[in-house]
């Protein structure tokens, strides 16, 4: 049997990329992306819906990220859907998801970059 656990979307940066190194010396950053879908309600009229989904990017794509993208900044992400589990200050238990992104695509480098329209990590 087998089975698939795959997340591609195209949406903008919800924020100004912010990198961390973790303490082994591994980059890691925390991004929100930005999908919207366009329809029309009952009374004919447009309406817009958005939809905020968590990535996280490690290494090369948090490193490439931070580097050439902006708050705003259009990226088809691939990766996998993961839950992790973690207790709160208070002992509460908390389930964030999030995509682990594994391959990026640049829909709008900056011209002149020289930055290539697909990078991801090795698997």
């Amino acid at each position: 049997m087998s089975h698939l656990n795959k997340v591609m979307l195209i949406g903008r940066l919800g924020q100004e990329p912010e990198k961390k190194v973790t303490p082994q010396g591994n980059s890691v950053m925390n991004i929100s992306l930005a999908t919207s879908e366009s329809y029309k309600d009952k009374s004919g009229n447009k309406q817009e819906k958005t939809e905020w989904h968590r990535i996280v990017l490690w290494n090369q794509l948090a490193d490439l990220v931070e580097r050439y993208c902006k708050k705003g900044s259009q990226l088809f992400i691939e990766g996998p859907l993961q839950t992790r589990e973690w207790k709160d200050k208070d002992g509460n238990k908390r389930y964030p998801t999030a995509i682990n992104g594994r391959t990026i695509e640049y829909l709008e480098p900056a011209p002149g970059s020289g930055l290539p329209s697909r990078s991801g990590e090795p698997r």
